[in-house]
């Protein structure tokens, strides 16, 4: 990283100027951000997603319940999925016209996705439904959840390092321009007879 770099401004020099200093300390404060605040956003994020995402996993499977499904009729396979991140899964599920029981035991048609290959009149299958029976996702379980909380904070880690080094970034071409605007300053300063003193001209 080049914010490493920049320590060597630390050095006892004549030719070191003020700015190359607060450029050093600037390249601390970021270097020590990212190996301590940027390791905490990621375990507190990767905390606070998987409390909450074990809380909703929770709520959904005392929500929505496992019942079997009863083909009555294939009515088709499931169109094809042009993502190829999903058309995996989608694709070895056929559609069907199936019956099942909710919970609370009334009986319930429509047509549904089965994981019934070659799915015939007869066959059973598993089908996830709210209390009313309606059709709904499979609930998310732990690990999944503890997945995706792993997955939001090391997305909350790159994002922090990110930003940290943009921040580090605009102050150091902010402190440049400062540096340009004084040399210009100086130059203005010199007049346009520079380098011509004491020659007796």
């Amino acid at each position: 990283m080049r914010a490493i770099v920049g320590l060597w401004r630390w050095r006892h020099n004549p030719l070191r100027r003020g700015t190359d200093l607060a450029e050093a300390w600037l390249a601390l404060a970021a270097l020590v951000l990212i190996l301590v605040a940027v390791p905490a956003v990621g375990v507190l994020t990767t905390s606070l997603s998987r409390d909450a995402l074990l809380a909703s996993a929770r709520q959904q499977q005392a929500d929505r319940h496992a019942v079997t499904g009863t083909v009555l009729r294939e009515v088709g396979h499931s169109p094809i999925d042009p993502d190829p991140e999903t058309s995996s899964a989608r694709d070895a599920h056929s559609r069907v016209l199936a019956r099942w029981q909710a919970p609370d035991r009334t009986d319930h048609y429509g047509v549904v996705l089965s994981d019934l290959k070659s799915p015939d009149p007869g066959d059973h299958f598993r089908i996830w439904t709210d209390e009313h029976g309606r059709v709904v996702g499979r609930p998310l379980d732990g690990a999944t959840a503890t997945t995706h909380a792993v997955l939001a904070g090391f997305g909350a880690a790159t994002a922090s390092v990110g930003l940290l080094e943009g921040a580090r970034r605009l102050i150091l071409w902010r402190m440049v321009q400062v540096r340009y605007a004084r040399l210009d300053r100086a130059w203005e300063k010199a007049g346009p007879d520079w380098g011509r003193t004491g020659t007796g001209s």
